[in-house]
């Protein structure tokens, strides 16, 4: 395989230095560039296999280069990995959405840039397999190459081609804002604001200002759907909205229009609404969800699976979070073992990707060989749920074989004893144990059946 060649730009002498002399040491052909009109000049002599562009130059910026180069249909494309000390939210989306593969933050990361470099490389060379001119990068493309998450990923982009509300429902911990910002940057609107609202945040007695502004004295002050206009308004925990508020949204989606609280004009609602809530919210809530508002905004309902029903994902997002971790908080690069991996596909992960991400935070936080033994993960997860808990949130790998076994026969005959109406008879039937030989193991794992043999 001949040797990848990589184009540095960037206006800062000692960052070109330190990068050529790092990426040549490593065995690759490198060339750099101190500003837009010398980038563009090797670009064409070159043809490097990948590109690490500065955003912040001082005759042309990375982002509006990186764009020339999008729209340039005459060459072909290759990865461009962008570098910024001080980059924001904004300034990502337009980057990825222009193809960006990835960003480094700087001061650099040695071990971070030579992981990015190569996975950079590697999609490169998989664009060329598959001829195609233009990848949404890993950075805001949802992870992971299972059934559910492609699954998922082709109705997100199908729902995306149209303005519509769209609920996000899933557990806590899911991704689900990570998914409406996905939604949000493959629609029409991705160049427009994506402006994320806490429903809880919204106080019962002043909702209409929150959500629809005020004019007083002669000043404005927008409310979050003058600052979602003609973008994405994303509304989390959609049951913790207070009654007032469902009522002043309800009114005016229904009408199209909104008046700020104190003006006069109405204003037309020109945003997507993009909302999230976990299963089942509307009948779990303490307080009555309305139906007209949640059928307005639930005109496609996108489930998020929770981390257990696609585990087979699971080592390539521990490797993600990894990398992440170590570039954001210059955290030391360590990697999971075999052992490790596999336990941690096994493990039920209540809090879902969260919990996943807490994990790696804390394994790299405390530090210790580069690699991650399967003890090191065994003592961040002992089984800490209760009794109560879902059978399938139980990490029963963790304990020893009889309290596993007790604990799986405790919470299995709970919840048939529910499906049977807290009928012992029937559920003796439905589980197909004799029912004295039930009697005695409901006593012993200390379930309450009493009223329901009576009952029964």
């Amino acid at each position: 395989m001949s040797t990848a060649r990589i184009l540095v730009v960037d206006d800062e002498s000692d960052i070109r230095s330190l990068l050529d002399e790092i990426l040549t040491e490593e065995g690759y052909e490198v060339a750099v560039a101190g500003n837009a009109s010398e980038a563009r000049q090797s670009r064409v002599a070159q043809e490097p296999d990948l590109v690490l562009l500065d955003i912040w130059m001082p005759d042309v910026d990375g982002i509006t280069l990186l764009r020339e180069w999008s729209e340039d249909p005459s060459r072909d494309a290759c990865p461009v990995v962008m570098m910024s000390g001080h980059g924001t939210v904004e300034t990502a989306v337009e980057a990825t959405r222009l193809g960006a593969f990835d960003f480094i933050e700087k001061p650099v990361s040695l071990a971070n840039l030579l992981r990015v470099v190569e996975r950079a490389l590697e999609s490169g060379r998989t664009q060329l397999k598959i001829g195609a001119r233009k990848l949404v990068p890993p950075m805001l493309t949802p992870l992971g190459k299972s059934p559910a998450m492609r699954s998922l990923r082709d109705q997100v982009e199908r729902v995306a081609l149209h303005d519509t509300p769209v609920l996000l429902q899933g557990e806590p911990g899911t991704g689900r804002e990570m998914f409406a910002r996905y939604l949000h940057s493959r629609s029409s609107r991705a160049e427009l604001p994506f402006v994320p609202l806490i429903a809880a945040s919204v106080v019962n007695e002043d909702a209409s200002r929150q959500l629809f502004g005020l004019e007083a004295e002669g000043h404005t002050h927008p409310g979050v759907l003058d600052e979602a206009a003609n973008g994405t308004l994303f509304i989390n925990e959609l049951g913790d909205l207070p009654p007032e508020g469902q009522k002043a949204l309800l009114g005016a989606i229904e009408a199209g229009s909104y008046t700020r609280v104190g003006g006069t004009t109405q204003r037309p609602l020109k945003c997507t609404i993009l909302t999230s809530a976990p299963p089942g919210f509307d009948k779990l809530a303490p307080r009555a969800f309305r139906r007209d508002l949640l059928s307005q905004l639930s005109v496609v309902t996108l489930r998020i699976p929770p981390l257990r029903e696609y585990s087979e994902d699971v080592p390539e997002l521990l490797r993600y979070y990894v990398d992440k971790l170590v570039e954001a908080e210059q955290l030391p690069y360590r990697r999971f073992s075999v052992a490790a991996q596999n336990r941690l596909r096994h493990y039920p992960w209540p809090g879902n990707v969260r919990d996943l991400k807490n994990l790696v935070h804390r394994l790299l936080i405390m530090g210790g060989d580069e690699e991650i033994t399967l003890a090191e993960v065994e003592e961040l997860i002992v089984a800490e749920a209760a009794p109560s808990e879902p059978l399938v949130k139980q990490d029963l790998l963790a304990l020893p074989l009889r309290e596993a076994r007790e604990q799986f026969e405790r919470a299995y005959l709970q919840q048939q004893l529910i499906f049977c109406d807290g009928k012992v008879g029937r559920l003796a039937k439905r589980v197909g144990m004799e029912r004295t030989h039930l009697y005695r193991k409901l006593r012993s794992l200390g379930i309450d059946f009493r009223q329901s043999a009576i009952e029964d």
